[in-house]
Protein backbone atom coordinates (compact mmCIF):
# COMPACT_ATOMS: atom_id res chain seq x y z
CA UNK A 1 0.00 0.00 0.00
CA UNK A 2 2.56 2.39 0.87
CA UNK A 3 4.55 2.01 -2.66
CA UNK A 4 1.21 2.39 -4.42
CA UNK A 5 0.34 5.58 -2.57
CA UNK A 6 3.42 6.80 -2.37
CA UNK A 7 3.69 9.66 0.48
CA UNK A 8 7.02 9.17 1.04
CA UNK A 9 9.37 12.17 -0.77
CA UNK A 10 6.34 14.84 -0.55
CA UNK A 11 6.02 17.76 1.43
CA UNK A 12 3.37 17.85 4.63
CA UNK A 13 0.96 20.53 3.49
CA UNK A 14 0.56 19.19 -0.16
CA UNK A 15 -0.01 15.52 1.05
CA UNK A 16 -3.27 16.30 2.84
CA UNK A 17 -4.24 18.47 0.04
CA UNK A 18 -3.91 15.34 -2.71
CA UNK A 19 -6.07 12.95 0.19
CA UNK A 20 -8.67 16.04 0.43
CA UNK A 21 -8.88 16.01 -3.10
CA UNK A 22 -9.47 12.15 -3.22
CA UNK A 23 -11.45 12.11 -0.28
CA UNK A 24 -12.65 15.23 0.91
CA UNK A 25 -15.67 14.13 3.34
CA UNK A 26 -14.31 11.27 4.92
CA UNK A 27 -13.99 12.21 9.03
CA UNK A 28 -10.66 12.05 9.12
CA UNK A 29 -9.77 12.82 13.32
CA UNK A 30 -10.85 14.41 16.21
CA UNK A 31 -9.41 14.98 19.74
CA UNK A 32 -12.15 15.76 22.46
CA UNK A 33 -14.33 17.24 19.47
CA UNK A 34 -16.59 16.84 16.56
CA UNK A 35 -14.94 14.84 13.78
CA UNK A 36 -13.17 16.83 11.39
CA UNK A 37 -13.58 16.05 7.78
CA UNK A 38 -9.91 15.92 5.13
CA UNK A 39 -11.66 18.66 3.34
CA UNK A 40 -11.88 20.67 6.24
CA UNK A 41 -8.88 20.54 7.46
CA UNK A 42 -7.40 21.44 4.63
CA UNK A 43 -9.63 24.39 4.18
CA UNK A 44 -8.69 25.34 7.75
CA UNK A 45 -5.11 24.84 7.56
CA UNK A 46 -4.79 27.16 4.71
CA UNK A 47 -6.36 29.65 6.53
CA UNK A 48 -4.61 29.73 9.44
CA UNK A 49 -1.75 29.47 7.63
CA UNK A 50 -2.51 32.22 5.74
CA UNK A 51 -3.23 34.67 8.98
CA UNK A 52 0.15 33.70 10.44
CA UNK A 53 1.60 34.81 7.07
CA UNK A 54 0.12 38.04 8.02
CA UNK A 55 1.83 37.93 11.10
CA UNK A 56 5.10 38.05 9.03
CA UNK A 57 5.77 34.10 9.24
CA UNK A 58 7.75 32.83 6.39
CA UNK A 59 9.52 30.03 5.51
CA UNK A 60 12.56 28.92 7.73
CA UNK A 61 10.89 31.33 10.50
CA UNK A 62 10.47 28.73 13.73
CA UNK A 63 6.59 28.48 15.44
CA UNK A 64 6.34 27.13 19.01
CA UNK A 65 3.67 25.32 20.23
CA UNK A 66 2.75 24.72 24.04
CA UNK A 67 0.04 22.58 24.06
CA UNK A 68 -1.89 19.33 24.95
CA UNK A 69 -3.18 17.39 23.21
CA UNK A 70 -6.40 18.99 21.21
CA UNK A 71 -7.68 19.62 17.31
CA UNK A 72 -6.65 22.74 17.21
CA UNK A 73 -2.63 21.39 17.09
CA UNK A 74 -3.41 19.11 14.10
CA UNK A 75 -4.51 22.02 12.52
CA UNK A 76 -1.70 23.98 13.15
CA UNK A 77 0.92 21.16 12.27
CA UNK A 78 -0.31 21.11 8.49
CA UNK A 79 -0.81 25.36 9.12
CA UNK A 80 2.66 26.01 9.59
CA UNK A 81 4.35 23.90 7.20
CA UNK A 82 2.23 25.19 4.45
CA UNK A 83 4.00 28.57 5.72
CA UNK A 84 7.57 26.64 4.58
CA UNK A 85 7.90 27.71 8.68
CA UNK A 86 9.52 25.32 10.83
CA UNK A 87 7.07 23.71 14.03
CA UNK A 88 8.90 23.74 17.15
CA UNK A 89 6.91 21.63 19.22
CA UNK A 90 7.58 21.87 23.19
CA UNK A 91 7.02 19.50 25.94
CA UNK A 92 4.29 20.93 27.64
CA UNK A 93 5.65 20.52 31.08
CA UNK A 94 8.80 22.57 30.47
CA UNK A 95 9.74 25.37 32.74
CA UNK A 96 12.91 27.28 33.76
CA UNK A 97 15.73 26.62 32.29
CA UNK A 98 14.67 23.26 30.28
CA UNK A 99 12.38 25.98 28.07
CA UNK A 100 14.79 28.50 27.77
CA UNK A 101 17.53 26.65 26.27
CA UNK A 102 14.65 25.35 23.73
CA UNK A 103 13.80 28.55 22.92
CA UNK A 104 16.90 29.95 22.70
CA UNK A 105 18.00 27.63 19.86
CA UNK A 106 15.21 27.92 17.92
CA UNK A 107 14.60 31.73 18.16
CA UNK A 108 10.89 30.93 17.45
CA UNK A 109 8.93 34.25 15.72
CA UNK A 110 5.55 33.00 17.12
CA UNK A 111 4.84 31.41 20.27
CA UNK A 112 1.55 29.53 20.38
CA UNK A 113 0.08 27.99 23.58
CA UNK A 114 -2.63 28.10 25.68
CA UNK A 115 -2.94 29.70 29.35
CA UNK A 116 -0.89 27.54 31.31
CA UNK A 117 1.41 27.46 28.36
CA UNK A 118 1.80 31.38 28.32
CA UNK A 119 2.01 31.61 32.34
CA UNK A 120 4.81 29.20 32.29
CA UNK A 121 6.42 31.21 29.36
CA UNK A 122 6.27 34.95 31.01
CA UNK A 123 9.18 34.27 33.21
CA UNK A 124 11.70 34.26 30.84
CA UNK A 125 9.42 36.02 27.69
CA UNK A 126 12.17 39.22 28.24
CA UNK A 127 14.86 37.20 27.56
CA UNK A 128 13.91 36.53 23.84
CA UNK A 129 13.46 39.34 21.35
CA UNK A 130 12.86 37.06 18.74
CA UNK A 131 9.30 36.19 19.48
CA UNK A 132 7.14 38.92 18.32
CA UNK A 133 3.88 37.37 18.68
CA UNK A 134 1.68 35.42 21.27
CA UNK A 135 -1.24 33.70 20.08
CA UNK A 136 -3.36 31.84 22.74
CA UNK A 137 -5.74 28.72 22.26
CA UNK A 138 -8.51 29.20 24.19
CA UNK A 139 -9.25 31.46 27.66
CA UNK A 140 -6.36 33.43 28.12
CA UNK A 141 -4.33 33.71 31.65
CA UNK A 142 -6.56 35.42 33.95
CA UNK A 143 -3.91 37.59 35.45
CA UNK A 144 -0.75 38.42 32.96
CA UNK A 145 1.57 41.01 32.26
CA UNK A 146 2.35 39.68 28.81
CA UNK A 147 2.26 42.01 25.85
CA UNK A 148 -0.99 41.88 23.63
CA UNK A 149 -1.86 38.34 22.74
CA UNK A 150 -3.77 37.41 19.66
CA UNK A 151 -6.35 34.79 20.20
CA UNK A 152 -6.36 31.42 18.18
CA UNK A 153 -9.87 32.03 16.96
CA UNK A 154 -9.07 35.22 15.01
CA UNK A 155 -6.72 33.32 12.98
CA UNK A 156 -8.93 30.44 11.98
CA UNK A 157 -11.58 33.28 11.35
CA UNK A 158 -8.84 35.29 8.51
CA UNK A 159 -10.16 36.22 5.09
CA UNK A 160 -6.54 36.87 3.84
CA UNK A 161 -5.10 34.70 0.56
CA UNK A 162 -2.59 31.58 1.69
CA UNK A 163 0.45 33.12 -0.62
CA UNK A 164 2.31 30.25 -2.12
CA UNK A 165 5.50 28.78 -1.18
CA UNK A 166 7.55 27.44 -3.35
CA UNK A 167 8.91 23.57 -0.78
CA UNK A 168 10.48 20.51 -1.22
CA UNK A 169 10.86 17.30 0.77
CA UNK A 170 14.57 18.41 1.71
CA UNK A 171 13.32 21.38 3.91
CA UNK A 172 12.74 21.32 7.44
CA UNK A 173 9.12 21.28 8.73
CA UNK A 174 10.22 20.40 12.42
CA UNK A 175 12.47 20.49 15.22
CA UNK A 176 11.84 18.56 17.68
CA UNK A 177 13.94 17.60 21.16
CA UNK A 178 15.40 14.52 22.00
CA UNK A 179 16.92 14.35 25.63
CA UNK A 180 21.07 14.35 25.31
CA UNK A 181 23.69 12.20 26.37
CA UNK A 182 26.54 14.89 26.68
CA UNK A 183 24.99 17.68 27.30
CA UNK A 184 21.16 19.32 27.02
CA UNK A 185 18.63 17.73 25.13
CA UNK A 186 19.24 18.41 20.96
CA UNK A 187 16.89 19.73 18.40
CA UNK A 188 16.48 17.02 15.39
CA UNK A 189 15.89 18.79 12.30
CA UNK A 190 13.12 16.96 10.47
CA UNK A 191 12.80 17.43 7.08
CA UNK A 192 9.16 16.85 5.13
CA UNK A 193 10.69 13.96 3.25
CA UNK A 194 11.72 12.63 6.52
CA UNK A 195 8.49 12.92 7.81
CA UNK A 196 6.15 11.79 5.38
CA UNK A 197 8.44 8.86 4.50
CA UNK A 198 9.10 7.00 7.69
CA UNK A 199 5.20 6.17 8.32
CA UNK A 200 5.71 3.88 5.00
CA UNK A 201 8.14 1.65 7.37
CA UNK A 202 5.54 0.41 9.44
CA UNK A 203 2.70 0.02 6.97
CA UNK A 204 5.03 -2.22 4.91
CA UNK A 205 5.50 -4.49 8.24
CA UNK A 206 1.53 -4.70 8.79
CA UNK A 207 1.16 -2.53 11.67
CA UNK A 208 -1.24 -0.82 9.25
CA UNK A 209 -3.36 -1.68 7.26
CA UNK A 210 -5.66 0.42 4.70
CA UNK A 211 -9.14 1.84 5.76
CA UNK A 212 -7.04 1.65 9.72
CA UNK A 213 -9.18 3.37 12.85
CA UNK A 214 -5.69 4.80 14.36
CA UNK A 215 -6.37 5.46 18.24
CA UNK A 216 -3.43 6.88 20.74
CA UNK A 217 -3.14 8.96 23.60
CA UNK A 218 0.52 9.98 22.80
CA UNK A 219 1.17 13.73 23.12
CA UNK A 220 1.22 15.54 19.98
CA UNK A 221 4.37 17.16 21.17
CA UNK A 222 6.25 13.85 20.82
CA UNK A 223 7.19 12.92 17.37
CA UNK A 224 5.84 9.74 17.92
CA UNK A 225 1.98 11.05 18.28
CA UNK A 226 2.43 12.83 15.32
CA UNK A 227 3.66 10.16 12.99
CA UNK A 228 2.30 7.27 15.01
CA UNK A 229 -1.22 8.57 15.34
CA UNK A 230 -1.95 11.52 12.14
CA UNK A 231 0.62 11.14 9.44
CA UNK A 232 -0.22 6.98 9.87
CA UNK A 233 -4.15 7.72 9.27
CA UNK A 234 -3.38 9.97 6.47
CA UNK A 235 -1.05 7.55 4.74
CA UNK A 236 -3.50 4.20 5.26
CA UNK A 237 -6.61 6.35 4.36
CA UNK A 238 -8.22 6.30 7.51
CA UNK A 239 -8.97 8.36 10.42
CA UNK A 240 -7.34 9.43 13.58
CA UNK A 241 -8.46 10.00 17.26
CA UNK A 242 -5.81 11.50 19.41
CA UNK A 243 -7.40 11.56 22.83
CA UNK A 244 -6.75 14.42 24.89
CA UNK A 245 -4.26 12.78 27.60
CA UNK A 246 -3.92 9.36 28.61
CA UNK A 247 -6.24 7.38 31.08
CA UNK A 248 -5.70 4.00 32.04
CA UNK A 249 -9.06 3.20 33.29
CA UNK A 250 -10.23 4.63 30.24
CA UNK A 251 -8.16 3.31 27.95
CA UNK A 252 -9.89 0.26 26.68
CA UNK A 253 -13.35 0.96 26.76
CA UNK A 254 -12.86 4.46 24.11
CA UNK A 255 -11.30 2.14 22.15
CA UNK A 256 -14.47 0.02 22.13
CA UNK A 257 -16.61 3.36 22.06
CA UNK A 258 -14.35 4.13 18.63
CA UNK A 259 -14.42 1.20 16.77
CA UNK A 260 -10.44 1.68 17.14
CA UNK A 261 -8.51 -1.20 14.86
CA UNK A 262 -4.91 -0.06 15.88
CA UNK A 263 -3.56 1.42 18.72
CA UNK A 264 -0.84 2.78 19.49
CA UNK A 265 1.44 3.51 22.85
CA UNK A 266 4.38 3.73 25.55
CA UNK A 267 5.14 0.33 27.75
CA UNK A 268 3.99 2.76 31.12
CA UNK A 269 0.88 2.63 29.83
CA UNK A 270 0.16 -0.87 28.97
CA UNK A 271 0.84 -1.56 32.85
CA UNK A 272 -1.53 1.22 34.25
CA UNK A 273 -4.11 -0.49 31.88
CA UNK A 274 -2.90 -3.81 33.70
CA UNK A 275 -3.23 -2.81 37.18
CA UNK A 276 -6.72 -1.58 36.31
CA UNK A 277 -10.08 -3.84 37.39
CA UNK A 278 -10.37 -6.70 34.58
CA UNK A 279 -14.21 -6.46 33.11
CA UNK A 280 -16.47 -8.67 31.24
CA UNK A 281 -15.58 -6.55 27.94
CA UNK A 282 -11.99 -6.73 27.95
CA UNK A 283 -12.01 -8.63 25.06
CA UNK A 284 -14.82 -7.25 23.26
CA UNK A 285 -13.12 -4.78 20.82
CA UNK A 286 -11.94 -4.58 17.15
CA UNK A 287 -8.60 -4.44 17.72
CA UNK A 288 -5.85 -6.21 15.17
CA UNK A 289 -2.43 -4.48 16.31
CA UNK A 290 -2.04 -2.68 19.50
CA UNK A 291 1.86 -1.47 20.35
CA UNK A 292 3.33 -0.89 23.74
CA UNK A 293 6.79 0.19 23.35
CA UNK A 294 8.62 -1.05 25.73
CA UNK A 295 7.16 -3.89 27.10
CA UNK A 296 8.25 -7.13 28.97
CA UNK A 297 7.33 -11.01 27.32
CA UNK A 298 5.89 -11.23 30.53
CA UNK A 299 3.77 -8.25 30.19
CA UNK A 300 2.43 -9.41 26.48
CA UNK A 301 1.41 -12.89 27.78
CA UNK A 302 -0.95 -11.35 30.49
CA UNK A 303 -2.25 -8.42 28.46
CA UNK A 304 -3.09 -10.98 25.50
CA UNK A 305 -4.65 -13.56 27.95
CA UNK A 306 -6.87 -10.52 29.55
CA UNK A 307 -7.78 -8.71 26.10
CA UNK A 308 -7.69 -11.15 23.45
CA UNK A 309 -4.62 -9.26 21.75
CA UNK A 310 -0.43 -9.82 21.79
CA UNK A 311 0.65 -5.96 22.54
CA UNK A 312 3.61 -6.00 19.86
CA UNK A 313 6.98 -4.03 20.90
CA UNK A 314 9.41 -5.04 18.38
CA UNK A 315 10.86 -1.73 17.85
CA UNK A 316 13.75 0.25 18.17
CA UNK A 317 14.19 4.47 16.60
CA UNK A 318 14.67 7.57 17.66
CA UNK A 319 13.22 10.98 16.49
CA UNK A 320 16.94 10.67 14.59
CA UNK A 321 15.92 7.48 12.77
CA UNK A 322 12.43 6.94 13.41
CA UNK A 323 11.89 3.60 13.36
CA UNK A 324 15.69 1.58 12.64
CA UNK A 325 14.69 -2.21 13.40
CA UNK A 326 11.06 -3.28 13.35
CA UNK A 327 8.88 -6.65 13.62
CA UNK A 328 6.58 -8.34 11.54
CA UNK A 329 3.05 -8.98 13.41
CA UNK A 330 2.02 -11.11 10.74
CA UNK A 331 5.59 -12.87 10.95
CA UNK A 332 7.39 -15.04 13.54
CA UNK A 333 6.98 -13.16 16.96
CA UNK A 334 10.38 -12.82 19.27
CA UNK A 335 9.25 -11.00 22.31
CA UNK A 336 11.50 -8.88 23.77
CA UNK A 337 13.58 -8.27 20.64
CA UNK A 338 14.09 -4.90 18.64
CA UNK A 339 12.96 -6.68 15.29
CA UNK A 340 14.96 -6.69 12.18
CA UNK A 341 16.07 -3.91 9.32
CA UNK A 342 14.14 -1.81 7.95
CA UNK A 343 14.15 -0.80 4.21
CA UNK A 344 16.34 2.16 3.56
CA UNK A 345 18.58 1.67 6.71
CA UNK A 346 21.55 0.14 7.55
CA UNK A 347 22.34 -0.82 11.19
CA UNK A 348 25.52 -2.33 12.90
CA UNK A 349 26.69 -3.04 16.60
CA UNK A 350 30.36 -1.57 16.91
CA UNK A 351 32.83 -1.48 19.29
CA UNK A 352 34.30 1.53 20.92
CA UNK A 353 36.35 1.87 17.87
CA UNK A 354 33.32 1.58 14.97
CA UNK A 355 34.65 -1.76 14.25
CA UNK A 356 31.60 -4.45 13.55
CA UNK A 357 31.44 -6.77 16.52
CA UNK A 358 30.61 -10.76 15.52
CA UNK A 359 26.53 -11.72 16.01
CA UNK A 360 25.86 -12.34 20.04
CA UNK A 361 28.11 -9.57 20.85
CA UNK A 362 27.24 -6.43 22.42
CA UNK A 363 28.25 -3.24 21.52
CA UNK A 364 26.86 0.23 19.96
CA UNK A 365 23.99 0.28 17.59
CA UNK A 366 24.88 2.59 14.86
CA UNK A 367 22.72 3.63 11.66
CA UNK A 368 23.29 5.14 7.98
CA UNK A 369 20.93 6.08 5.14
CA UNK A 370 21.04 3.98 2.00
CA UNK A 371 17.73 5.82 0.42
CA UNK A 372 16.63 9.39 1.04
CA UNK A 373 14.97 10.92 3.81
CA UNK A 374 15.31 7.82 6.50
CA UNK A 375 17.36 10.02 8.98
CA UNK A 376 17.22 13.42 10.43
CA UNK A 377 19.22 16.04 9.41
CA UNK A 378 21.29 16.92 12.01
CA UNK A 379 21.32 18.68 15.31
CA UNK A 380 19.60 22.28 15.33
CA UNK A 381 21.99 25.13 15.90
CA UNK A 382 24.68 22.67 17.24
CA UNK A 383 26.93 21.58 14.38
CA UNK A 384 29.60 19.87 16.44
CA UNK A 385 26.59 17.70 18.34
CA UNK A 386 26.01 16.60 14.30
CA UNK A 387 29.66 15.31 13.89
CA UNK A 388 30.27 13.37 17.14
CA UNK A 389 26.80 11.83 16.02
CA UNK A 390 28.05 11.20 12.67
CA UNK A 391 31.34 10.35 13.32
CA UNK A 392 32.85 7.97 10.56
CA UNK A 393 29.43 8.18 8.66
CA UNK A 394 27.19 6.71 10.88
CA UNK A 395 24.57 7.54 13.41
CA UNK A 396 25.60 6.84 16.61
CA UNK A 397 22.43 6.25 18.70
CA UNK A 398 24.54 5.94 22.13
CA UNK A 399 22.21 2.44 22.67
CA UNK A 400 24.04 -0.62 23.08
CA UNK A 401 22.48 -4.00 21.55
CA UNK A 402 23.62 -7.31 20.02
CA UNK A 403 22.47 -9.29 16.57
CA UNK A 404 21.50 -12.80 16.84
CA UNK A 405 21.98 -15.96 14.56
CA UNK A 406 18.52 -15.32 12.86
CA UNK A 407 19.14 -11.04 11.91
CA UNK A 408 17.21 -10.30 15.11
CA UNK A 409 18.17 -7.04 17.48
CA UNK A 410 18.00 -7.29 21.25
CA UNK A 411 18.50 -4.23 23.39
CA UNK A 412 21.20 -4.25 25.68
CA UNK A 413 21.53 -0.89 27.90
CA UNK A 414 20.50 2.30 27.61
CA UNK A 415 22.22 5.71 27.11
CA UNK A 416 24.52 6.55 29.89
CA UNK A 417 23.40 9.58 30.79
CA UNK A 418 19.49 9.12 29.88
CA UNK A 419 16.34 7.98 32.02
CA UNK A 420 13.53 7.59 30.67
CA UNK A 421 10.79 8.03 33.03
CA UNK A 422 6.69 8.13 32.43
CA UNK A 423 7.44 8.19 29.09
CA UNK A 424 9.41 10.74 28.55
CA UNK A 425 13.57 10.88 28.31
CA UNK A 426 15.36 13.04 30.80
CA UNK A 427 18.77 13.78 30.12
CA UNK A 428 20.50 13.56 33.53
CA UNK A 429 23.18 15.98 32.48
CA UNK A 430 20.21 19.04 31.66
CA UNK A 431 18.87 17.85 35.12
CA UNK A 432 21.66 18.25 37.26
CA UNK A 433 22.45 21.74 36.05
CA UNK A 434 18.86 22.69 36.97
CA UNK A 435 19.61 21.05 40.06
CA UNK A 436 22.48 23.57 40.68
CA UNK A 437 20.75 26.56 40.52
CA UNK A 438 20.19 25.56 44.16
CA UNK A 439 22.31 28.09 46.48
CA UNK A 440 23.10 24.88 49.29
CA UNK A 441 24.15 22.18 46.20
CA UNK A 442 27.99 21.81 46.31
CA UNK A 443 27.81 19.13 43.77
CA UNK A 444 24.72 16.70 42.80
CA UNK A 445 24.97 12.99 40.65
CA UNK A 446 21.46 12.07 38.83
CA UNK A 447 21.05 8.46 37.92
CA UNK A 448 18.30 5.99 37.44
CA UNK A 449 16.70 3.43 39.68
CA UNK A 450 14.25 0.21 38.85
CA UNK A 451 10.45 1.39 39.07
CA UNK A 452 7.74 -0.94 39.28
CA UNK A 453 5.87 0.97 36.92
CA UNK A 454 8.44 0.45 34.07
CA UNK A 455 11.03 2.41 33.08
CA UNK A 456 12.95 4.70 35.83
CA UNK A 457 12.30 6.68 38.59
CA UNK A 458 15.35 9.17 39.35
CA UNK A 459 17.15 9.31 42.29
CA UNK A 460 19.70 12.40 42.80
CA UNK A 461 22.48 12.19 45.53
CA UNK A 462 23.39 15.94 46.71
CA UNK A 463 26.45 17.36 48.37
CA UNK A 464 25.82 20.22 50.36
CA UNK A 465 28.05 23.46 51.07
CA UNK A 466 30.13 23.45 54.66
CA UNK A 467 26.93 24.94 57.23
CA UNK A 468 24.00 24.47 54.89
CA UNK A 469 20.75 21.98 55.35
CA UNK A 470 17.54 21.55 53.70
CA UNK A 471 14.59 19.99 54.74
CA UNK A 472 12.39 17.37 52.60
CA UNK A 473 9.61 19.87 51.95
CA UNK A 474 12.02 23.00 51.10
CA UNK A 475 13.51 20.22 48.77
CA UNK A 476 10.10 19.52 46.90
CA UNK A 477 9.15 22.87 46.72
CA UNK A 478 12.78 23.87 44.80
CA UNK A 479 12.17 20.60 41.97
CA UNK A 480 8.66 20.86 41.45
CA UNK A 481 8.74 24.79 41.16
CA UNK A 482 11.95 24.58 38.83
CA UNK A 483 11.68 21.13 37.23
CA UNK A 484 9.38 19.63 34.55
CA UNK A 485 6.78 17.29 36.74
CA UNK A 486 8.51 13.91 34.60
CA UNK A 487 11.87 15.09 35.74
CA UNK A 488 10.99 15.67 39.82
CA UNK A 489 13.66 13.04 41.33
CA UNK A 490 11.70 10.80 44.05
CA UNK A 491 14.67 9.93 45.68
CA UNK A 492 17.30 11.91 47.05
CA UNK A 493 20.27 11.17 49.34
CA UNK A 494 22.22 13.53 50.88
CA UNK A 495 26.65 12.45 50.84
CA UNK A 496 29.76 14.07 52.20
CA UNK A 497 31.21 13.54 48.84
CA UNK A 498 30.33 11.92 45.27
CA UNK A 499 32.29 8.72 44.14
CA UNK A 500 34.85 9.56 41.67
CA UNK A 501 38.21 8.78 39.57
CA UNK A 502 41.44 10.32 39.69
CA UNK A 503 40.35 12.64 37.09
CA UNK A 504 37.23 13.99 39.41
CA UNK A 505 35.07 12.19 37.27
CA UNK A 506 31.60 11.18 38.85
CA UNK A 507 31.54 7.17 38.95
CA UNK A 508 27.83 6.94 38.55
CA UNK A 509 28.07 3.11 38.20
CA UNK A 510 28.75 3.29 42.07
CA UNK A 511 25.77 5.07 42.92
CA UNK A 512 23.46 2.84 40.82
CA UNK A 513 24.65 -0.07 43.10
CA UNK A 514 23.84 2.04 45.79
CA UNK A 515 20.91 2.03 44.98
CA UNK A 516 17.98 2.79 47.52
CA UNK A 517 19.38 2.72 51.44
CA UNK A 518 17.99 3.42 54.52
CA UNK A 519 19.38 7.14 54.44
CA UNK A 520 17.53 7.63 51.23
CA UNK A 521 14.53 10.28 50.98
CA UNK A 522 11.25 9.05 49.29
CA UNK A 523 9.38 11.73 48.50
CA UNK A 524 6.37 9.33 47.63
CA UNK A 525 6.82 7.66 51.11
CA UNK A 526 6.38 11.50 52.50
CA UNK A 527 3.28 12.31 50.91
CA UNK A 528 5.09 14.32 48.25
CA UNK A 529 3.54 14.24 44.92
CA UNK A 530 2.77 16.29 41.87
CA UNK A 531 -1.15 15.49 41.34
CA UNK A 532 -2.36 15.63 37.28
CA UNK A 533 -3.73 19.24 37.72
CA UNK A 534 -0.52 21.02 39.45
CA UNK A 535 1.93 19.28 36.35
CA UNK A 536 1.67 23.02 34.19
CA UNK A 537 0.45 25.14 37.23
CA UNK A 538 2.68 27.22 38.42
Amino acid sequence: MAAEQGSGYKVLGDWLREEAVRDPDRDFVQCASPWMTLRELDRLSDTVAAALQGLGVGKGDRVAINLPNRIEYVVLIYAIAKTGAIQVPLNTYLRGDFLRHQLAQTTPRVYIGDAAALQILEPVLPEFDSIEHLVVVGEAPETTSLPDLTPFASLEGSARPLDPVDLSPADVCAVIYTSGTTGPSKGCTITHGYYCNLVNVFIDFGWYAEGDVVFGANPLFHFSGQTWLVAAALAVRGSAIVEPSFSASGYMSRIRETGATTAMGMGAMGMAIMATPPSPEDKQHKLRHITFMPSTPALIERFAERFGIEPFAEVFGQSECWPALLGDPRGIRRPGSMGKLTPGLQVKIVDEDDIEVPAGEPGEIVVRADRPYRLFSGYWGDDAATVEAFRNLWHHTGDSGRLDEDGYFWFVDRKKDSLRRRGENVSSLELEAALMKHPAFSAVAVHAVPSELSEDDIKVCIVLKPNESVEPEELFTFFRTTLPYYAVPRYVEFLDALPANVNGRVQKFKLRERGITAETIDFEALGLVITRSERRAM
